[in-house]
């Protein structure tokens, strides 16, 4: 049976980036997926577009028990490297808000990137071929897989987190890093909607901006979008916040980010004495303003509405708090938190600290990045960084 260098799992996003690096510094590597096509979840990312990296990646930027994991794979291989690969296959590009880069065309461009990149590396590609069990003697990882047995002297699961079961994911990579004793920070959906227990269906399609945060804690806090759903809220502000949210606490929402509601109403009272309450939150969806002003105050004109009543409604605007009882689940959810214990994990090589050989990248490692780029650039760099490390031990 032939004895492969390494055999990479999982041909998503971190498994090629890993597969084209260890084949292109002489590791005879083989690509193994259940799927029967790589790169599912790329293809629809960013809208089709692929929202390849971030500019602005870096540890900061990430969810882990160990925040600063990533840091050494993230400083090794930057945004800008993987820019320059994209340049070389002459894939346009442009740039959004906030650092993050798109393709011009089609997300089909980076996994055709990828592809080339694991050809040019001599990758052996075997998909629609699963996989049930991988042992090791110490020396050679043996795979079970549906095509027969496959040895490697290492192994790089890459086979993601839960998110999007649609696409096919698994818990494989979970699975196999208990059997190999390694520990694993319990998985959840991230960057999710929530479910209200009370949602305002008239209020479905409604978006503004907002700054959201978790009541009682500090940090983090984001600013960006909102978009009221059927079903409770979304958009990248709430996203972004649901990758910290434990299942119990409650949403801290500003309906007006930078500015005082209180300042902003009494301003209107002022100029405005005849108008009539809704005046108050011009700024504001009409619909949502409805909702806000319902119970507080009146038909009376502004100069005859109690001050009170006034400044509750200001307080409510800036410090609006919705109690979550759910998300949309992995359904929905764009990637999965917790994993692989970055304890047992070497930050400079992904590889297993007690199974010399073993290496866990991309989602299923216990580092969730924020919205717009930033798990890319995580799969990107925690796979050229297995990569380099297997090729390592293939030629020692």
């Amino acid at each position: 049976m032939t004895v492969w260098d390494v055999a990479v799992i999982g041909a998503g996003a971190a498994g090629m980036m890993a597969a084209a690096t260890a084949g292109q510094r002489g590791a005879k590597t083989i690509l193994l997926d259940h799927a029967d096509q790589p790169g599912k979840k790329i293809l629809i990312s960013g809208g089709g577009r692929c929202n390849f990296t971030n500019l602005k990646a870096d540890w900061t930027h990430y969810r882990s028990e160990n925040p600063r994991f990533c840091r050494s794979a993230l400083a090794r291989y930057r945004p800008r490297d993987f820019l320059s690969l994209v340049e070389k296959h002459r894939i346009r590009w442009h740039e959004k808000e906030d650092g993050q880069l798109f393709c011009d065309e089609s997300a089909r461009q980076i996994v055709t990137m990828l592809e080339d990149e694991c050809r040019a590396g001599g990758v052996q590609f075997q998909l629609g071929c699963s996989l049930s069990d991988i042992r090791h003697d110490g020396h050679v990882f043996t795979l079970d897989t549906s095509w027969g047995g496959v040895q490697a002297r290492s192994v790089i699961l890459a086979t993601g987190g839960l998110s999007i079961p649609k696409l096919g994911a698994t818990d494989f990579t979970l699975k196999m890093a208990r059997q190999f004793g390694l520990r694993v920070v319990p998985p959840a959906p991230a960057l999710v909607p929530f479910l209200l227990e009370e949602p305002w269906p008239d209020l479905a399609g409604v978006s503004l901006q907002v700054t959201a945060s978790l009541v009682g804690r500090k940090k983090p806090v984001f600013t960006g979008g909102m978009v009221f759903t059927h079903r409770g809220v979304s958009g990248p502000a709430i996203l972004q916040i649901s990758s910290w949210w434990e299942g119990n606490e409650a949403v801290r929402l500003n309906l007006l980010p930078g500015q005082d509601a209180h300042e902003v109403m009494r301003t209107v009272c002022h100029q405005r004495p005849k108008a009539h309450a809704p005046a108050l939150l011009e700024a504001l969806p009409s619909r949502l303003v409805r909702v806000l002003i319902a119970g507080k105050l009146d038909d009376r004109p502004l100069a005859e509405q109690p001050g009170k009543a006034i400044r509750a409604l200001a307080a409510e605007v800036n410090d609006w708090v919705l109690k979550p009882v759910g998300t949309e689940g992995y359904l929905k959810a764009e990637v999965m938190r917790g994993g692989v214990d970055t304890r047992d994990l070497s930050s400079q090589t992904m590889e297993a600290r007690t199974v010399p050989g073993l290496y866990m990248v991309g989602e299923a490692v216990d580092v969730t990045g924020w919205l717009g780029g930033y798990n890319f650039q995580w799969a990107w760099a925690s796979g050229v960084a297995a990569g380099q490390s297997a090729a390592e031990r293939a030629g020692s």
